[in-house]
């Protein structure tokens, strides 16, 4: 079914409910917690019968530079919920400022990443706990990785004027998946990070 828009232009009828887009991001958000979930829990698993942990003599990761980095990727989803509000009164231009905000604060966390990723001081292959530490935090790497990727595209049709007050779906599915990898980073940062230190 079809309904003539302000400029005379058929367009698809609204329904009632949620679009298919925000269902199809909740399943991805299901199916990816549900992997962090089981990595964190084989994390756990493995230290509680290691006798030592780090395993290998490894250093728990040095805390100071990386919580200033957590600080700013957790920070990057304020953006986001000014864009939200600003697109439901049809302000592209705000929501263009703080797409930006979000892009840039993401990509300094995750070239951050990089470069501690370049100073371990252990392999993959080394023993258990180097690598579920470079594959859990790798694997969040990947999903933010995926998230500026995204953030590219919303910002493009952004910048095209794809978006008003009234049809702005991609924005909002798009903030959903960037606010659930800054949540499973404050997981992953609490379990790889913090609780190292703890004995």
């Amino acid at each position: 079914m079809t309904v003539l828009d302000t400029a005379g232009v058929r367009v698809p009828a609204t329904r009632p409910g949620r679009p298919l887009a925000w269902w199809g991001v909740m399943l991805v958000i299901a199916t990816e917690g549900t992997i962090f979930i089981a990595l964190l829990a084989a994390y756990f698993y493995t230290r509680a019968i290691s006798n030592e942990w780090p395993q290998g003599g490894i250093k728990p990761p040095d805390l100071m530079r990386i919580s200033i980095f957590t600080v700013v990727l957790l920070a990057s989803s304020l953006p986001l919920f000014w864009a939200e509000r600003a697109i439901k009164r049809g302000d592209v231009r705000a929501l263009r400022i703080a797409l930006a905000m979000t892009f840039v604060m993401g990509l300094v966390f995750l070239l951050h990443q990089g470069l501690e990723f370049a100073e371990l001081e252990f392999r993959l292959n080394d023993n258990a706990y180097a690598s579920l530490f470079i594959v859990i935090t790798g694997l969040h790497g990947i999903h933010l990785l995926i998230g500026l990727l995204m953030s590219l595209v919303v910002q493009a049709k952004a910048a095209r004027g794809w978006f008003t007050a009234e049809r702005h779906d991609t924005v909002t599915v798009f903030s959903l998946y960037w606010h659930f990898v800054d949540v499973v980073w404050l997981f992953v940062f609490s379990s790889l990070y913090l609780s190292a230190h703890i004995r």
